[in-house]
C-alpha cells in the first residue's frame, strides 16, 4: 500500500450514545509529521474522537482513515500502526520500569532480535537510563509520563495519539514532554494530541477547537488568534472586578466579557470607539478604571469567545 499523504482523514464522523451526540459530523485531516492539537473543555468530544481513531470505538456514521486504514473495517491494522497514550497512565505500578517496557514490547509484537535495541532507545528517549529497576509506583509524575510515552512508541509507530497526556503533571515536566513530542515529529512521526491547556496548544502546528462535539475553528495558532474572533479585544483593569463584570454584561456594544486574572477582557466591535465609552460607563456605576487598552487575543480568548457565543446560541434555541 502506498504511503498516504495525510496520516489521518476524518469525514463526517459521528458518535452517538443513545440520544446523546458525543461527536457531531467532524471533518479534518492531519498531515504526516504534523503535531496536531485537539483542543476543548472536558466533555467536548476529544477522547471519544481519539478512541474511534484508534479503533477502540466504532463510529455511528461517517468515515475515518488512519495510516490509510478504515477504523471501522480494519481496526487491527490501525492499531498496528499507531501508538496510544491515554490520559490515565496505562502502566503497571507493581512492575519495574524494565518490566513495563518488556510487557509492552510483547503486546506490540516487537521482534525478539530488535527488543534490546528498542528498550535501550526508549530508556534513552525517556531519560530513564540507569533507572530500569525502579518500581513504577515510586516514579514521580513526570518520569511516569515519559515511561508511558516510551511504552507507547516501542514499536516505532508512524502515528501517535496522546489523550491529555500531561494532565496533572507539573509545568517543567510538561515542557520536557513537549520537547520529546517535537523531536519525534521532526523524525516524521505524526502526533495527534488532545489538551485543555491553552499554553500547550501554542506548541502545535495546527489546531482544531471542538465544542459540544463540533469543530468550531481550525488552523494554526496564529491563524486562530488573527481570524477567529468576531470583534476586537479590550483589557480593563478596574475595581471592584465582580461589579464591573456584572455591569458590562448589559453594556452596549459588549459582545462578550470575562475575567482573566486580575483584569477583564471585553470583545467589542471597535476597540478605539469602545474604550472611552467603557470608561465612562463603568465610572457611572462606581467602578474605578485603572487601565484600559486594546490587546491581541490569546488562544484562550479565542476559545472563550467561540464557545460562549455558540453555547448561548444553542441554549436560546432549546
Amino acid at each position: 500500500m502506498p504511503e498516504p499523504v495525510n496520516s489521518v482523514v476524518i469525514e463526517d464522523l459521528v458518535k452517538r450514545f443513545g440520544n446523546f451526540v458525543a461527536v457531531d459530523r467532524v471533518n479534518l485531516s492531519v498531515r504526516k509529521g504534523e503535531v496536531f492539537g485537539f483542543l476543548g473543555p472536558n466533555g467536548a468530544g476529544k477522547s471519544t474522537t481519539i478512541r474511534m481513531l484508534c479503533g477502540l470505538l466504532r463510529p455511528t456514521t461517517g468515515r475515518a482513515l488512519v495510516a490509510g486504514y478504515d477504523v471501522a473495517r480494519k481496526p487491527e491494522d490501525v492499531r498496528q500502526n499507531i501508538g496510544y497514550m491515554s490520559q490515565k497512565f496505562s502502566l503497571y505500578n507493581d512492575l519495574k520500569v524494565i518490566e513495563n517496557l518488556r510487557l509492552f514490547a510483547g503486546l506490540y509484537s516487537v521482534p525478539a532480535k530488535e527488543l534490546r535495541e528498542r528498550i535501550h532507545w526508549a530508556l534513552e528517549m525517556a531519560n530513564l537510563k540507569g533507572r530500569e529497576n525502579l518500581m513504577t509506583a515510586t516514579l514521580p509524575g513526570g518520569w511516569k509520563q515519559r515511561l508511558a510515552l516510551g511504552c507507547a512508541v516501542l514499536h516505532r509507530p508512524p502515528i501517535i495519539f496522546l489523550d491529555e497526556p500531561t494532565s496533572g503533571v507539573d509545568p517543567i515536566s510538561r515542557r520536557q514532554f513537549w520537547d520529546l513530542i517535537h523531536q519525534m515529529a521532526h523524525e516524521g512521526v505524526t502526533v495527534f494530541v488532545t489538551t485543555h491547556y491553552m499554553e500547550e496548544a501554542e506548541y502545535c502546528n495546527r489546531l482544531a477547537l471542538i465544542f459540544r462535539g463540533k469543530i468550531v475553528a481550525l488552523g494554526t495558532p496564529t491563524e486562530l488568534k488573527r481570524d477567529s474572533m468576531k470583534g476586537e479585544l479590550l483589557l480593563i483593569e478596574c475595581e471592584p472586578l465582580g461589579e464591573a463584570l456584572e455591569a458590562l454584561q448589559s453594556a452596549p456594544d459588549v459582545m462578550d466579557a470575562a475575567v482573566f486574572g486580575n483584569a477583564l477582557h471585553l470583545v467589542v466591535p471597535d476597540a478605539a470607539i469602545a474604550a472611552p465609552r467603557m470608561q465612562e460607563f463603568l465610572a457611572g456605576r462606581g467602578v474605578r478604571v485603572r487601565h484600559i487598552d486594546r490587546i491581541r487575543p490569546s488562544l484562550e480568548d479565542v476559545f472563550v469567545s467561540l464557545t460562549t457565543t455558540r453555547g448561548a446560541r444553542q441554549e436560546s434555541k432549546s
